[in-house]
């Protein structure tokens, strides 16, 4: 008899392929057969998936578990959606390699970059490591119901070569590229599967400065990139503001071409330049025609931030009159913000604001309430200006009392890129192509703004479900969007498609019943820290490596998952 055999499903194997019903039967942790409904082979355990979808299970190749995967096993909320594999080390931080000395430093980092609460960093990692080996070695000794797959950050390299002068962002030397490079080669030929970098300004340490790395010269990011090619291994990640989009994609096709390895980059619509995207994807387009590999890296959402009175940013979150009673429990602050005279000292007071701040915290046609279910594609006509409009209030009067909802814990969102025209049309045209990746979920960061991690429920719900905005994607499209696809960047061929000999990283999903419920923030990190989750149900069952982990949308306690090394190492 098979271990596991999954009857009568209607399986979506991640090729793009039509749905077809099917059993799949596992043995271990591989797919050993694809049959007929009913011909699928006796299983010591079955699963009944009549009605159900069967998917690989997902993986997400942008997300920053970096500290979380070394003390959560159930690596939430990604595992609460149907992820299988996720990559971190994106957008060029992490952990390793790591200067004992300099431990702090990589967590303020991170807590800056990512916003992930620095007292959970310090408390939850074990700090077993310095060398990016060890690192890989202390994830792959711990169980987990995923794998994961990690990527070195050139702004732990960075700050573990040059120290002070490389966390300031000043210029390498030529010995420091080549230490670099050695490092970086030393990570990948253990079992990195990339290299990450970032080149926004949008990324800064808690202590304000740049994220290291963000302005290294050509010259250092050519030598860090040899060091995929002298390995033969990784992908090249990079996250830019593309303010002059030429001298990026001139050194981005120069490591391509000289190393053969991919360069993938951050690809979002966004409202300075709203066309922008289009000019980025026909450069990628024209240089892997001319024999380099460019992969523009695409969101299935936009890029947001949720604004509530628990959020790390509100439109209120500078006011005076806020801060003296910001530190108050939320309860507490709650019933002081409903007395009339702290709403008025908080709505009549003046605060000057310019640049990024201005746009971000007073663009209330872009601010719009969430709801339950979450609507993230909302009309014009829903936002919080034309709410105020309509009602003859002020927008911050609408924001300030919409954000009181539910016992002061309504979220707001705000949309930031991705949604320049008020609709998902650029998203759409962007998912639609060959050349495209979908990621950017960013699952494990960014705890006290937002919550993408979901975002592999919410291509199955809105995408092919629920979208009456636009065109739809099919069901087999969203399935490879974010299976074979994404498998396929890292070199992960033994996973993404469900067929004989390949692993049993599987999904059994009621998408008639998949639902995804609002963010809420919590705090169950190490020390309290905060995050917003978000919840999915409809999830029948996620099996990882053979095993189910998730049943009904609850753990099963298994815990198979490990790491995955490049296929180099």
């Amino acid at each position: 008899m098979a271990d596991l055999t999954i009857r009568n499903g209607l399986l979506v194997d991640g090729t793009g392929a039509p749905a077809r019903p099917a059993d799949v039967v596992v043995d271990g942790d591989r797919i050993v057969g694809v049959t007929e409904p009913g011909q699928g082979s006796a299983g010591h355990r079955e699963i009944d998936a009549d009605g159900r979808l069967v998917t690989p299970g997902f993986v997400d190749i942008h997300t920053h578990y970096d500290g979380q995967a070394t003390w959560d096993p159930e690596m939430t909320p990604s595992g609460w959606h149907g992820v299988t594999t996720v990559v971190m080390g994106n957008c060029g931080v992490g952990f390793a390699p790591a200067d004992p000395a300099r431990r702090d430093w990589l967590i303020q980092l991170m807590e800056g970059v990512e916003d992930i609460p620095g007292t959970a960093l310090a408390e939850g990692m074990s700090w077993n490591w310095e060398s990016f080996p060890e690192y890989l070695d202390e994830l792959d000794s711990m169980p987990r119901v995923m794998d994961v797959a990690a990527q070195i950050p050139h702004g732990a390299v960075r700050g573990y070569v040059m120290g002070e002068r490389g966390a300031a962002n000043e210029p390498a030397s030529a010995e420091d590229i080549a230490l670099m490079s050695k490092l970086v080669e030393e990570g990948l030929r253990a079992g990195a599967v990339g290299f990450t970098t970032t080149r926004t300004v949008l990324h800064r340490a808690k202590d304000g400065e740049l994220a290291a790395g963000t302005t290294a010269e050509v010259e250092e990011l050519l030598g860090l990139g040899d060091a995929l090619g002298a390995a033969g291994t990784g992908v090249f990640g990079v996250a830019s503001d593309m303010i002059d989009p030429t001298p990026e994609f001139d050194w981005m096709i120069e490591i391509s071409r000289r190393t053969g390895r991919p360069v993938t980059f951050g690809c979002l619509q966004n409202d300075v330049r709203p066309e922008q995207w289009r000019e980025l994807l026909d450069r990628a387009a024209d240089a892997n025609a001319a024999g380099a590999r460019i992969v523009p890296q695409v969101a299935g959402r936009p890029a947001c931030l949720l604004f509530g009175f628990e959020s790390s940013v509100h439109p209120f979150i500078t006011h005076r009159a806020y801060r003296e009673i910001a530190h108050l429990p939320l309860a507490e602050r709650v019933a002081e913000l409903r007395t009339p005279e702290r709403r008025e000292a908080i709505l009549s007071e003046e605060v000057t604001r310019s640049g990024f701040g201005a746009y971000l915290l007073s663009s209330f046609q872009k601010l719009f309430p969430l709801g339950d279910p979450p609507d993230y594609e909302p009309a014009p006509e829903r936002s919080v200006a034309a709410i105020a409009a309509r009602e003859g209030r002020r927008p911050e009067e609408v924001t300030y009392d919409l954000m009181l909802g539910r016992d002061g814990t309504e979220l707001l969102y705000f949309p930031m890129l991705g949604y320049s025209h008020g609709d998902f049309e650029a998203m759409r045209e962007m998912l639609d192509r060959d050349d495209t990746v979908l990621g950017l979920g960013d699952g494990g960061a960014h705890c006290g703004i937002l919550c993408d991690a979901s975002l592999p429920t919410y291509m199955l719900t809105h995408w092919s479900r629920d979208r009456d905005r636009g065109a739809r994607f099919t069901l087999e499209q969203v399935v490879a969007m974010q299976t074979s696809r994404t498998a396929a960047l890292y070199g992960f061929d033994d996973r993404g498609v469900v067929a004989p000999g390949l692993r049993a990283d599987l999904n059994v999903i009621d998408l008639d019943g998949l639902r995804l419920s609002p963010p809420e923030m919590v705090h169950d990190l190490p020390a309290g820290g905060r995050r917003l989750i978000q919840r999915a149900t409809g999830f029948a069952a996620t099996i990882c490596a053979g095993e189910p982990v998730r049943l009904d949308d609850e753990s099963t306690g298994s815990r198979p998952g490990r790491l995955v090394r490049s296929a180099r190492a």
